[in-house]
């Protein structure tokens, strides 16, 4: 893993509970981004606003104490265009990342680590199925963008309502499907899972991109179970947990 220090270039509220923070810097030489669910280790500073640089391990991954641990957590890169970094923070529940991405203001520092690898997906399966929470929403946006322009795709997005809704890009052939909580907690609503069994499989060989709270998640493998997709077609993650402030599944 390399580590970046780098500089916020600008700040964007896309919606209430979305912030896209923009980052430059000479250090961003070299930067790759193969897959759109890759992920970097973002490196927050203290409550005094220092930003220090872990070091590495012989393996390459970062040596941190119990307090500047605290501080690290994975993201997806949005965009990178060789000049610039885009990371979009969701704003959901109390923590480090969404203290900072609430009140971060151009010119201010972040260290970027990663990513250490990328899974590649073979852009020739007969559809793509997208589903997540606002957490996902990067990633599946990402995909949608990259993937090739005959591509089937649909997409389950589960955010809190209208408001949270962004405009996504892709193929033609792309169905997008936004599920609400209305004030339901994250993670309890139990949407995805529901709208994956409602859902019309469509015929053929497809590949099922999901990742949202780790508790939703294992009833979505649950789904994908009983509708027969097959693993190796399958990437199904927990971003996050209920109760746990820097969970890493899969990472």
């Amino acid at each position: 893993m390399r580590l970046r220090r780098l500089q916020v270039r600008s700040v964007e509220r896309l919606t209430p509970a979305y912030v896209r923070v923009v980052l430059e810097g000479p250090e961003l030489e070299g930067f790759e981004s193969a897959a759109p669910d890759d992920h970097v280790k973002l490196f927050f500073p203290d409550a005094e606003g220092r930003l220090t640089l872990p070091e590495l391990s012989p393996g390459g991954s970062p040596v941190l104490d119990e307090a500047a641990r605290s501080r690290m957590r994975d993201f997806t890169p949005r965009r990178f265009d060789g000049a610039s970094l885009t990371i979009d923070f969701a704003l959901h529940g109390a923590g480090v990342a969404n203290a900072w991405a609430s009140t971060v203001k151009p010119g201010a520092t972040l260290v970027v680590g990663g990513p250490r690898g990328s899974t590649l997906v073979p852009a020739d399966f007969d559809w793509y199925l997208l589903a997540g929470d606002e957490t996902a929403l990067p990633a599946i946006a990402r995909r949608l963008e990259e993937l090739p322009a005959t591509a089937r795709v649909t997409a389950l997005i589960e955010v809190d309502g209208e408001a949270d809704v962004q405009p996504l890009g892709g193929p033609p052939a792309l169905t997008s499907r936004w599920l609400f909580r209305r004030g339901t907690p994250a993670g309890e609503a139990g949407l995805l899972a529901r709208a994956l069994q409602e859902l019309e499989w469509p015929p053929g060989d497809g590949f099922v991109f999901a990742a949202g709270e780790s508790g939703e998640m294992r009833s979505v493998r649950e789904v994908l179970q009983q509708r027969g997709q097959r693993r190796d077609w399958s990437r199904v993650t927990g971003y996050w947990k209920r109760g746990v402030a820097d969970f890493h599944e899969g990472h």
